[in-house]
């Protein structure tokens, strides 16, 4: 829900908002959910969360088993071709999390039968020296989407390993907040650029019905008894703007097939960007950026000269 008030609270305010708590974060009121209590059980649970996330939203190969970690790392040690290299390094960092989420899951199976496990524990800085380098080699992973790769999710399961419970909850808000920022930023450029010219007015609705059912998705967990509603929303939407033709009363000419095609097709990249960034609830900012420039160069016309030239 973006704020609409010329007077902005401090960062953390929440309030009920017809009939829902929502903290207020950049512009953004953000729907709340229960924090639980910070144990040992409960990070595990938020780790191994995490970690699948983080495995749904990059690129494939990655969820190497942790008990394979050893060969990951002489994989990856031995590879001298850089391109291969970065692959390796990327499945080293898989190996890393999920051995990790390995040895979370035996300390609080430990726990349950009355076993005290305190934070200067062997496996417990074991576990922090995993997510810790899994951490550095984030960089060398791209999203699914082969244009970028996520920081954040990389540095999630360890900042949830490293700091309160309550506190990681609080700044997933903040993130939360960026990804709706971006998702208007998307948005409002496709209706300024795209919609703006002549074959393609009528589109900016579709757009902002897309933008507005992105942002209560990004908003709502899985686990909301509204999910069922809100995904359908997300979907149905972005069907329709996908489906959008443009608006031609007359045949158009030569350069105007290109400009139509060029128009689609970031029509298209669009509804994509904004999805990944939904589903993965994290900027995206140099996809965001390169959109953003593409519509630009769109909006000039120049796209389509100048690959009318080159063919002609």
């Amino acid at each position: 829900m973006a704020h609409d008030s010329t007077t902005s609270p401090p960062n953390g305010t929440r309030r009920v908002i017809d009939g829902v708590e929502r903290v207020y974060y950049d512009g953004y009121w953000i729907k709340t959910y229960p924090i639980p209590k910070d144990t040992i059980q409960a990070k595990r649970t938020l780790i191994a969360a995490l970690t699948r996330r983080l495995f749904n939203h990059v690129e494939h190969g990655l969820n190497i088993p942790g008990k394979r970690l050893d060969e990951a790392r002489a994989a990856y040690q031995a590879e001298t071709d850089p391109q291969k290299k970065r692959v390796k390094g990327a499945m080293l960092a898989g190996a890393l999390f999920n051995r990790a989420t390995d040895i979370f899951t035996k300390l609080t199976e430990l726990e349950e039968l009355g076993v005290k496990i305190t934070p200067d524990n062997e496996l417990m800085r074991e576990c922090g020296r995993c997510l810790q380098e899994a951490l550095s080699l984030g960089r060398l992973v791209l999203h699914r989407s082969g244009e970028e790769g996520i920081d954040e999710l990389w540095g999630e399961p360890f900042r949830a390993f490293s700091i309160p419970i309550e506190d990681f909850y609080e700044s997933r808000y903040l993130k939360i907040a960026w990804t709706m920022r971006d998702i208007d930023r998307i948005a409002q450029v496709m209706c300024r650029t795209i919609g703006a010219h002549p074959f393609f007015q009528g589109i900016n609705p579709y757009v902002e019905a897309y933008a507005r059912a992105a942002k209560v998705k990004t908003e709502t967990l899985r686990t909301d008894k509204e999910i069922f509603d809100v995904w359908a929303d997300f979907v149905v939407a972005g069907e329709n703007l996908a489906n959008y033709k443009p608006r031609l009363s007359t045949p158009p000419s030569r350069d105007e097939l290109l400009l139509i095609t060029d128009g689609e097709r970031l029509i298209l990249d669009g509804k994509e960007l904004i999805g990944h960034i939904t589903r993965a609830r994290t900027p995206m900012p140099k996809s965001t950026q390169n959109y953003i420039a593409r519509c630009e160069h769109f909006a000039t016309g120049a796209l389509a000269i100048t690959r009318h030239r080159l063919v002609a």
